[in-house]
């Protein structure tokens, strides 16, 4: 099954995981992916994954969703980004599965 939808991604501070999970429980998002203690650098400089607390380390979420979750998604983590700065990028993406989506 191919179905059209958008991907988000969250690049944010490890301690702001709990509060990015609840804002997606809140929109209704079937599911999500989270990769923590990632790596790079960005606008707040290097982040390499070597820090002590997880005050300074980053965290990635990704969430497959329909147009509509997406955009709150996307106005809901603006609070988060302001406070602990990070990203946030919504793109198109093709989701092929075996199995068919839950509604």
């Amino acid at each position: 099954m191919i179905k059209h939808r958008k991907k988000v991604e969250i690049v944010t501070d490890s301690v702001e995981i709990k509060t990015v999970i609840e804002l997606l429980d809140e929109i209704g998002v079937s599911g999500y992916t989270i990769i923590r203690d990632v790596i790079g650098k960005g606008g707040r400089g290097k982040r390499m994954g070597d820090e002590v607390t997880d005050l300074l380390k980053n965290s990635y979420i990704m969430v497959i969703c329909n147009d509509i979750e997406a955009h709150k998604i996307a106005e809901a983590i603006m609070s988060i980004k302001r406070k602990f700065g990070g990203i946030c990028i919504v793109s198109d993406a093709i989701v092929i599965s075996g199995h068919s989506p839950a509604p």
